[in-house]
């Protein structure tokens, strides 16, 4: 949570009795570093060899590419580029260059100088779900996304130190589709003040995101183009096509030195070969190619690898998240970043309903594979449900209690000689207890995460309190959170600063995508 809400009480209205005070305790949430090293499930034998098989297939399959402006530049570049078919074979000459001029730290600037991330091997970056048509709560119930549930998605983001980074959770379909993006990003510059995301949804939709964020952020031509401010993710077409609105995303961002993540969304068994090898190769060659035509764009800009992978249902075709496949994807795409020597986006997500046991345990699975994968950048962290379909309110807090956790393990540990608690061992006879030591109470109310949303009060306390579930608790966290939410310092500012433009943009029929 944000500092001050961490140390504000955790209350649960409705009950017959309220909680006392979570002990005062320091944290910081906002740069988490990953405490444990990358662990493998390819050797390095099957990771060279699956490098090389996406090489093979950009250079002898080659990818579909349906814009004409990034054909050229495949085509100035090197690459044999047919108008007719719209085929690009791309050569491994072009793609060891472009890996060579992609950036391998990539600063994000955000509104807020104390927010701003540094997206490079061993940073661990935590952004929700996003992408959500629907969203749902136990007050409400599932419905559309609104302007509404946009902006309270918002405000959760922003409340929570561990989510470094705003998202566009519930997408605001009361909203036409030409002027969304003015709505969008009025939000984000309004409720928040962490790095910034934007649709790749044609070039004006574009260009009038990168204005907004100029306008707002009080910055020159010169300043923007600088820095990052903002970033895009770009899903390719699998298998082995690129569609006009991410070829133009990529080309968009790279030439104003804005961030793409390219990411393939490869489902072994649907888009992508059935087996965990074969799946990596496509989306490795995917997004190999997608940095390219970055690079070939404006060599340097600053673009990520990406990989988003996992397994279908085979009886209804669904896709499936926190599976064996997920994991081990992950943990291998992981490899692979490592192999070409670039930062990587990955993601958790969980294919449930509703927020049981189910959807935790299907984000837990996924979290972790990030986490030994080491992951630069997890997005659909927390709140993401019915694979993508939905974000969930109590879904979002619970998961925010297991980012949470993960934060905590960042802290390393000092193993000072009084953390050895030499004089508590020698304080405590056999079979006596640590409560009252002296070591235990010059410690007591830092010592210990306190939970968000975990009751561990024994069942006859439970009971009596009202007997809830997480899911139930998690309801009255967010209305908390939402009641209680103040605007960041300078968001009223920063709304001021956009409203002509998005008037005048309003008025003049707004910018539709692509088609």
């Amino acid at each position: 949570m944000s500092d001050a809400a961490q140390t504000e009480p955790h209350r649960r209205r409705g009950r017959a009795e309220r909680r006392s005070a979570a002990p005062a305790r320091i944290v910081n949430y906002r740069h988490l570093r990953h405490p444990f090293a990358p662990q493998p499930v390819l050797s390095a034998d099957a990771v060279a060899a699956v490098h090389e098989m996406a090489l093979k297939v950009l250079e002898d399959l080659g990818i579909k590419v349906l814009l004409p402006e990034a054909h050229a530049l495949y085509a100035k570049g090197g690459a044999i580029a047919d108008v007719d078919s719209q085929m690009v074979r791309i050569g491994r000459d072009m793609v060891t260059a472009a890996l060579a001029s992609a950036p391998r730290s990539i600063p994000l600037n955000a509104s807020n100088p104390e927010r701003n991330l540094r997206y490079e091997e061993g940073a661990l970056i935590f952004s929700p779900g996003s992408g959500c048509p629907n969203v749902t709560d136990a007050v409400r119930g599932r419905r559309p996304g609104s302007l509404q549930s946009f902006e309270e998605a918002l405000k959760l983001h922003q409340s929570f130190d561990v989510i470094h980074k705003l998202g566009p959770s519930a997408e605001p379909q009361d909203i036409p589709a030409n002027l969304r993006h003015y709505a969008m990003m009025r939000g984000q510059q309004t409720l928040g003040d962490k790095p910034l995301f934007v649709y790749a949804r044609g070039r004006g939709q574009i260009e009038d995101s990168f204005a907004m964020i100029r306008l707002g952020l009080g910055l020159t031509d010169a300043e923007f183009d600088a820095a990052c401010w903002c970033s895009t993710v770009i899903n390719t077409n699998s298998p082995r096509q690129i569609d006009k609105p991410m070829a133009e995303g990529i080309i968009d961002f790279a030439r104003a030195g804005q961030m793409s993540i390219i990411t393939p969304f490869c489902l072994a068994g649907a888009m992508a070969p059935v087996t965990v090898e074969g799946a990596l190769v496509l989306q490795h060659a995917e997004c190999l190619a997608g940095i390219t035509l970055s690079q070939l764009a404006r060599p340097g800009a600053p673009v990520s690898y990406g990989g988003f992978s996992s397994n279908v249902d085979m009886k209804s075709g669904a896709p499936a998240f926190g599976t064996p496949t997920h994991i081990r994807m992950a943990i291998a795409t992981g490899q692979l970043a490592r192999h070409v020597g670039l930062p990587w986006r990955s993601a958790a997500g969980s294919a449930s309903n509703i927020a049981d046991m189910q959807a935790a345990g299907e984000n837990h699975m996924g979290l972790w594979a990030n986490l030994m994968a080491n992951a630069t950048f997890v997005v659909h962290s927390a709140g993401w449900l019915e694979g993508g379909l939905t974000f969930g309110y109590e879904k979002f807090i619970n998961d925010i209690e297991a980012l949470q956790t993960i934060a905590e393990l960042c802290v390393p540990l000092k193993s000072a000689p009084d953390d050895l608690a030499w004089d508590a061992l020698a304080d405590v006879a056999p079979g006596g207890h640590f409560f009252a030591t002296p070591h235990t109470m010059e410690r007591f109310d830092r010592a210990f995460y306190a939970p968000l949303v975990a009751d561990l009060s024994n069942n006859g306390t439970w009971l009596a309190a009202g007997g809830q579930t997480s899911t139930e608790g998690a309801t009255a966290i967010w209305q908390r959170v939402l009641a209680d939410f103040r605007p960041p310092e300078g968001g009223e500012e920063r709304g001021d600063r956009i409203a002509r433009f998005i008037a005048d943009r309003t008025a003049a029929g707004g910018a539709p995508p692509l088609d």
